[in-house]
């Protein structure tokens, strides 16, 4: 693989974008797809997305934030994650404002209106990494973030056209097909793009798609004559490819389907889905377990025959426990803890579960009382804790990573990993634990002993094959239905000369 460069620049790793239609087109399973597909050709790949708006992330080794799904991307090709293959990451803390983390650490908070005095400092950063990224991989696959269409937000973009312009990258578009309107939507995500915009659109990929493709080929065909451009596959539908969910329209895409139970009976997890909910991600694992049921629940009654309600990570405590409060969910779960019923609380869930809650930092509310539930107190600090712990609980090894303000004050109780317990509460500040398959077992087993489950817990469920088998499946997928050596043109020899524009586009 040759690579290109951006103009000027020295030869560099071969480098694509990939785009979508609208949020949740199927960016991010695309590059993964590529990713895992171009590591099992013997590739050096790497991910790579510019900004991210996400409250799914996690910490890399030398304890940088990055979004979830860039660290699952580098897991499908085969590296570690690091800060460079996400160098801006937003973080909404409400619907006007985001904590910025620059190179995984976070420099400060930002409102919609306000993005133009950080825009040089994070442009120059995104140029910077992904140059440095190309200069070590023989090529990176990028992820755009929404849609390229977004044209209102065109003059402040940094990680669609405006990065495949300044970096002189071929942009790939993909379309749900599902959601309907497929083809206005990649014809009109190009018209109504710039003419230099457009020159670097060198294709389509339709994702999702269900029945007999011959019945789609005229409409692809037509594609083809009005843009000038290829269709460079047609993804199927595949059920249940659970990979990390990256935003809150991820989560209504999760399996539901449980595994059939070892014994005689499933065990139930109720995880609340609050309002600015991050990293449920931490749940996976359990449902890869068979018999074990995970749904999410906004309301009260959707807690009462489960046999353990989780509290995830939030990134807004203070406002998602008056959520809490207003929905009758915290009546809920206090009354279940006085029933012996177990409750866990993660990060932010674990920070609500204190007596009290000092927040002048997010949400900037002063003293607050919490479910009082666990014997603890909660004072927020500036500067965010992040690192990757390790300890043991229920005789297991764990090891897990930390994404919080709040620091914990613990006066009682028995420890578990940097938290505490109480009776059936447990609360702890580690993301990942599930992921340790020797704990994962001994923490269903102790459920199932708690709430009297026939339940019989498997011994030979590895999360980490789980999780590769499910990239081989993207790469199956991507192998079997693109056009992999037009892919491989576009990172060898850059974006195509010649591509016609549209004279449609807006003025």
């Amino acid at each position: 693989m040759t690579g290109n460069a951006p103009t000027g620049g020295a030869p560099t790793g071969g480098a694509l974008l990939v785009a979508g239609t609208t949020s949740d087109a199927g960016k991010s399973v695309v590059t993964a797809g590529l990713c895992r597909w171009l590591a099992r050709e013997g590739v050096a790949v790497a991910p790579f997305k510019a900004q991210n708006m996400a409250l799914n992330s996690a910490v890399t080794r030398d304890g940088a934030e990055i979004g979830r799904a860039q660290a699952m991307q580098a897991a499908a090709c085969g590296i570690e994650p690091e800060a460079a293959m996400n160098p801006v990451l937003l973080k909404p803390g409400s619907d006007t404002r985001s904590q910025v983390v620059l190179l995984g650490r976070p420099i400060g908070e930002v409102g919609a209106l306000d993005y133009h005095e950080f825009k040089t400092q994070l442009e120059d950063a995104v140029q910077a990494a992904l140059a440095d990224l190309r200069s070590r991989f023989d090529a990176v696959i990028c992820e755009g973030a929404g849609s390229p269409a977004e044209i209102n937000l065109r003059d402040r973009d940094i990680t669609n056209m405006g990065l495949a312009r300044r970096a002189g990258l071929p942009v790939v578009v993909v379309g749900d097909i599902d959601r309907g309107g497929l083809f206005a939507a990649l014809f009109g995500t190009l018209a109504v793009l710039s003419p230099d915009d457009q020159r670097h659109v060198a294709g389509f990929v339709v994702n999702k798609f269900r029945g007999d493709q011959r019945l789609l080929q005229p409409g692809v065909d037509m594609l083809d004559r009005l843009t000038g451009r290829p269709t460079l596959g047609v993804l199927p539908w595949q059920r249940d490819l659970w990979l990390d969910a990256e935003d809150s329209l991820d989560l209504d895409s999760r399996p539901r389907t449980v595994l059939p139970p070892l014994g005689a009976q499933t065990l139930r997890i109720a995880v609340v889905r609050l309002p600015r909910l991050s990293n449920v991600t931490d749940l996976d694992p359990l449902a890869a377990e068979p018999g074990v049921a995970v749904t999410l629940a906004t309301e009260p009654e959707q807690l009462a025959d489960a046999d353990l309600v989780i509290l995830p990570g939030t990134r807004a405590t203070v406002s998602d426990l008056a959520w809490l409060r207003t929905t009758g969910l915290a009546d809920a779960i206090v009354a279940r803890a006085a029933a012996g019923r177990p409750v866990l609380g993660v990060c932010g869930g674990y920070q609500m579960l204190a007596g009290t809650i000092t927040d002048d930092v997010e949400s900037r509310r002063g003293t607050v009382d919490g479910l009082g539930l666990l014997p603890c107190d909660v004072r927020f600090a500036r500067e965010k804790t992040l690192r990757r712990p390790s300890g043991t609980a229920l005789g297991e090894p764990v090891d897990g990573y930390e994404i919080h303000h709040g620091v914990v004050t613990v006066t009682g109780g028995e420890p578990f990993l940097d938290g505490c317990e109480r009776g059936t509460v447990r609360g702890t500040t580690w993301h990942g634990i599930f992921d340790n398959d020797a704990f994962r077992r001994a923490y269903v087993r102790d459920l199932a002993h708690m709430t009297g489950r026939a339940f019989v817990g498997a011994d030979d469920v590895v999360f980490a094959e789980v999780r590769r088998r499910r990239f081989d499946v993207l790469a199956d997928l991507v192998a079997d239905h693109l056009d992999t050596a037009a892919i491989r043109r576009l990172l060898d020899a850059g974006v195509p000369p010649g591509l016609p524009t549209l004279s449609t586009q807006l003025s």
